[in-house]
């Protein structure tokens, strides 16, 4: 074989290689995802009909409302704001599916950072896609990465200022959904999401927020509601009554930090009348002492090295054989939310929300996830939507 037959071996190889990633990398972006709509509906907005920012960007999400028969409060529930988290989508998304409002109103996003979950993180060997068995099949779900990908938001800054509060962050955090409230509307992609989302926030008169996401058990912030202090005596209450009566591993509570800016429970709450909370669930997926990072590993929690760092006391979550299994992290941000609505009807009766249609924590673990999504195929196409 001459040199120049061998160049020519070797560029159609790397050729053929690109073409592949090409071609996967393509379909993991424009994969859409299923919604089925609970029957419940009232209507389905975009984010922009609340602020021209983010306008035929990707970050335009499907607004779900679902409105009761009796005036009442109002919550937001935010999901998909770090796509590396599946059970912030997963959790949003039962309720979108499930949910039947008796009093007050429920606006679900199930996600409100698309960019960031059509690439996964660089270096990580994430899978693109992860799976639920259902009744009627197989659903399937995009995985992605923790900020939004450059491809959509460009150029990142040497130093990302946060505004209004003039606080130095990483560059990256101009990516991070969770690092750009309350945003401006001529900033980057996440600050203009994060502006449209407190214009909704404030538009629809919202009582709570609640962002759901999970965290690497070497976290100190783990198992855990962080609130804003306006919502410190229902989220006080709920820790107690879950930790007693619910979870097998107990739930504690934080006060947003006033000297951290650009996280939703303390921005939110500051730039609007309604109270923030933050939830946050054991990902061992996340961890950086881990096994292989595939879809094995993100759906049933199980991992024999962060098990191994735990006998080390290197871990503010515990875990043993049975890992922190995707319908467990799921579980108890559904029944999280469940039970702060329950504690905050009791101390603001004014702005009651009931909630019907939800499965309870102990249904979650027994039936498994896919029992509570629908079959896109046979439901009404008017109840049909893609995220």
């Amino acid at each position: 074989m001459n040199i120049r037959t061998a160049k020519l071996i070797i560029l159609l190889f790397a050729g053929s290689c690109a073409a592949i990633a090409g071609s996967l990398f393509k379909e993991h972006m424009e994969y859409k995802e299923a919604v089925v709509a609970s029957p419940f509906l009232s209507e389905v907005r975009k984010l922009s009909d609340y602020s021209d920012a983010v306008k035929g960007s990707v970050n335009d999400a499907n607004v779900y409302i679902f409105n009761g028969p009796t005036p009442g409060g109002t919550v937001v529930l935010l999901g998909g704001t770090h796509p590396e988290e599946p059970v912030a989508n997963l959790s949003a998304q039962i309720f979108t599916e499930n949910v039947h409002p008796v009093q007050g109103r429920v606006i679900v996003i199930n996600r409100i950072n698309t960019s960031a979950s059509m690439a996964t993180r660089m270096g990580e060997a994430y899978p693109r896609f992860y799976h639920i068995s259902t009744p009627w099949g197989v659903k399937k779900w995009r995985y992605g990465d923790r900020l939004a990908t450059p491809l959509h938001s460009w150029p990142d800054p040497e130093v990302y200022v946060h505004y209004p509060s003039g606080q130095n962050l990483a560059y990256m955090d101009v990516r991070n959904a969770n690092r750009t409230w309350p945003g401006r509307p001529d900033g980057l992609l996440c600050e203009r999401t994060n502006y449209a989302l407190m214009e909704l926030i404030r538009k629809e008169k919202a009582d709570i927020v609640m962002d759901f996401h999970e965290a690497e058990l070497e976290y100190a912030v783990e198992n855990t509601i962080v609130v804003h202090e306006k919502g410190q005596s229902v989220a006080a209450m709920a820790s107690m009554m879950l930790a007693s009566q619910t979870f097998d591993v107990s739930i504690g509570m934080e006060f947003s930090p006033k000297a951290l800016h650009g996280l939703s429970h303390r921005e939110v709450g500051d730039h609007s009348d309604a109270v923030s909370y933050l939830v946050e669930v054991a990902e061992p997926m996340l961890d950086r002492i881990r096994g292989i990072t595939d879809e094995e590993l993100l759906m049933s929690g199980k991992d024999r090295f962060v098990m191994k760092a735990g006998e080390y006391k290197l871990l503010y979550s515990p875990i043993d054989e049975s890992g922190w299994p995707v319908e467990k992290r799921t579980a108890r941000h559904v029944a999280t939310l469940m039970t702060i609505l329950q504690v905050n009807n009791m101390l603001a009766p004014e702005k009651t929300i009931i909630l019907e249609g939800i499965p309870d924590y102990r249904e979650i673990m027994g039936n498994g996830l896919g029992a509570f999504f629908q079959n896109p195929d046979e439901a009404p196409q008017e109840r049909v939507f893609y995220d």
